[in-house]
C-alpha cells in the first residue's frame, strides 16, 4: 500500500485568541498548518474530489471552528482544529500545528502542536 498523506500549510484565521483582557476585545491571526494521513488511492486513480478530503472545505471548517470558540489558549484552538481534521471517517490520523504571532513581547511566535490517531 502507498503511504498518502494530505497536507495544509497556513490557514490563516482571524480570531478572537487570548486570555489577557485585551485580547478578549480584537481579532488576532493564527496560522494552522495541517497534516492528514489517509488512503489517497482512489483520489489519485479517479481524479474526482468525491475519493479525497476536500480541502477548501476543511480549511473554512477549522476557520469558521476557531473563530466560534474564541479561544484563550493555543492549546485549545489546536485541539479544535484536530477535531476537524478528523471528522471525516478516512482519515486514519491528523496532526496540527497552531502558531501565534507577537504572542509575548520580544517572542516571535509561540505554536502548539497536536496528533491524533484514530482507533482502527
Amino acid at each position: 500500500m502507498i503511504s498518502s498523506r494530505l497536507v495544509l500549510k497556513g490557514i490563516e484565521v482571524k480570531c478572537v485568541i487570548g486570555d489577557m483582557p485585551e485580547e478578549r476585545e480584537r481579532e488576532q491571526t493564527l496560522l494552522v498548518d495541517a497534516e492528514l494521513e489517509l488512503d489517497l488511492a482512489a483520489a489519485a486513480a479517479s481524479d474526482s474530489l468525491a475519493d479525497s478530503v476536500d480541502y477548501a472545505t476543511l480549511a473554512s471548517a477549522v476557520r469558521d471552528a476557531l473563530r466560534a470558540a474564541k479561544c484563550r489558549l493555543i492549546e485549545r484552538a489546536a485541539a479544535i482544529a484536530l477535531g476537524e481534521c478528523m471528522r471525516d471517517a478516512r482519515v486514519k490520523s491528523a496532526r496540527v500545528s497552531v502558531v501565534k504571532a507577537g504572542a509575548v513581547p520580544g517572542l516571535r511566535s509561540a505554536a502548539v502542536e497536536m496528533s491524533c490517531t484514530r482507533d482502527l
